[in-house]
C-alpha cells in the first residue's frame, strides 16, 4: 500500500492549522454528524443506543462525541493504520483490520449503529466487494456510510480517491440489504420492513 496512514498523515489532515482542524471539517461538524446518526438510530430502534462499530475508524474520532451523548455506549473500532491502532488502540478500543478482512471477520454481534465514514471511496473495487456484505450483516439498526462519488466536489484528501458514480454504491448497499434513509444513513435489513413509505426515498420510476 503506497498511501501511509501514519502520524504524518493524521497530523496533516486532522491537526495542521489551516487544513480544517481536527477532525476534518471541524469538531462541531463531526458532533452534528454523530448527533444525527445517534438520533436516527434511536428513532428507528425505538430505544437508546447501546453499541457502535466503526469500520475505518482512524484514530477513533467518533468515540468522544458518542460518549458525550451516550456515556454508556460500547464503542469498537477497526482500522488498517498501524500507527492509529498502536497509539490509541488500548485507550479507545481500536483494533487492526483491513476492510477486506471483513469478508470473514465478525468481531461482535450486530450493532445499533455501524459507522464507515470517509472510507469506501478510497478502496479498490476488489477490496470493497470483499468486505461490503459485512456492513449489512453487522448492522442491526442504522449505518452511517459517508461516501463521495464523481458527482461530488471533494475537499481534503484526494490521494487515492476512486471516482465512481453514485449508482455503484447504491447497488452494492442494496445488495447488502441496506435501505437508504438519506444524509449517508442506511437502515439495516432487520428494520427495513418496518419503515413507513415516506421515511424512505421514492422508488425509481419504471
Amino acid at each position: 500500500m503506497s498511501k501511509q496512514y501514519d502520524k504524518a498523515y493524521f497530523d496533516h489532515w486532522y491537526r495542521k492549522p489551516g487544513t480544517a482542524g481536527a477532525p476534518i471539517g471541524g469538531a462541531a461538524r463531526l458532533a452534528r454528524k454523530v448527533a444525527m446518526a445517534v438520533a436516527t438510530a434511536e428513532y428507528h430502534l425505538e430505544r437508546p443506543l447501546h453499541t457502535v462499530l466503526d469500520i475505518g475508524c482512524g484514530e477513533g474520532a467518533w468515540r468522544a462525541p458518542l460518549l458525550k451523548l451516550r456515556p454508556t455506549v460500547q464503542y469498537l473500532g477497526f482500522d488498517n493504520s498501524e500507527y492509529a491502532v498502536g497509539r490509541f488502540g488500548g485507550r479507545r478500543n481500536l483494533h487492526f483490520a483491513r476492510f477486506s478482512d471483513f469478508q470473514h471477520l465478525r468481531p461482535c454481534p450486530p450493532v445499533d449503529l455501524l459507522v464507515c465514514s470517509d472510507v469506501l471511496h478510497y478502496l479498490p473495487t476488489r477490496e470493497l466487494d470483499r468486505g461490503l456484505p459485512a456492513l449489512g450483516e453487522l448492522c442491526a439498526g442504522v449505518a452511517f456510510l459517508e461516501t463521495f462519488t464523481r458527482a461530488d466536489g471533494v475537499d481534503g484528501d484526494t490521494e487515492g480517491f476512486v471516482s465512481r458514480p453514485a449508482s455503484f454504491y447504491r447497488e452494492r448497499f442494496a445488495r447488502a440489504g441496506l435501505t437508504a434513509l438519506g444524509s449517508h444513513l442506511w437502515l439495516s435489513p432487520a428494520l427495513s420492513d418496518g419503515a413507513a413509505a415516506l421515511e424512505l426515498p421514492p422508488e425509481p420510476a419504471a
